[in-house]
């Protein structure tokens, strides 16, 4: 096993901001260049923006600077995962502005709270297009570029509600249980070319999407802050939340572990001890 990225060529969706931000930064600092891919509209507002103006795109655009500052070759890349045509040209972008393609990070990902006789068939919609089908149609794109680049990898984006299910969130861990399967059958597919596929199923962080599911589950006279340290000491054995920079840590594990496939891990303070 290598112990540097330098001079490998890392693809992160959904990397502006929150988990993709710590794993673009993880990823640089380890010697990768990146590309960030990023929009700056979503097709609806059932998720946890609440809104379809969410500059994800401007925020790419910045990271892409800093990146820089670290040595690396860094671009932002405007791509709906939902959209087959945008997916490939994100993925011939890539490889044509840096190179190659070495390690697919599939982050972008979105969330909505709603029990199921509640829940609308645009939520469920926008949930299974955005945390699945764009983690299928980029995989299925980068691959022909993957295949030419020895110990290629993909790391999948998961969670762990896709290992254990929660109360107004059937439709969100429906999909992420999908990221996991689907993560371990494309491994066994692509072994034959040495390309690694792993998933990472991540806990609880102060991002966005945690800022939202806070005011969501907040019990009646709670603020989000006070709901967010129950769900802390309530659901985490160690304590304490995890973070982007945790999730990087283990993105960069994976695109080094020449000898790791097939696995989900979590990366969550022992939340899920399966």
């Amino acid at each position: 096993m290598t112990t540097t990225l330098n001079g490998k060529v890392a693809l992160v969706t959904g990397g502006g901001r929150g988990i993709g931000r710590g794993i673009a930064l993880a990823l640089a600092r380890a010697g990768a260049n990146v590309a960030i891919a990023e929009v700056d509209r979503i097709a609806s507002a059932a998720q946890q923006y609440g809104e379809q103006t969410i500059s994800g795109y401007q925020a790419a655009q910045a990271l892409a600077k800093e990146i820089e500052t670290l040595g690396r070759r860094a671009v932002a890349i405007e791509a709906d995962v939902t959209a087959a045509p945008q997916v490939e040209a994100m993925i011939a972008t890539t490889t044509r502005a840096l190179g190659g393609l070495d390690i697919l990070v599939c982050n972008a990902g979105v969330v909505s709270v709603s029990p199921v006789q509640a829940l609308s068939e645009e939520a469920f919609d926008l949930t299974m297009a955005v945390n699945v089908k764009g983690v299928f149609l980029c995989c299925k794109a980068a691959i022909p570029a993957l295949r030419q680049r020895p110990g290629a990898c993909i790391i999948n984006i998961a969670s762990v509600a896709g290992k254990n299910g929660a109360p107004g969130m059937a439709h969100y861990c429906a999909s992420k249980f999908a990221v996991v399967g689907f993560s371990n059958s494309l491994a066994k597919e692509l072994a034959r070319y040495g390309i690694r596929v792993n998933a990472i199923c991540p806990g609880i962080l102060p991002t966005q999407m945690w800022e939202y599911l806070g005011e969501a589950f907040k019990q009646p006279g709670e603020s989000k802050d006070a709901a967010w340290q129950r769900y802390v000491k309530s659901l985490i054995p160690l304590g304490r939340p995890q973070s982007p920079d945790d999730i990087g840590q283990l993105a960069v594990y994976l695109a080094l572990a020449d000898n790791v496939t097939g696995q989900a891990i979590n990366v969550d303070g022992g939340m899920e001890m399966h």
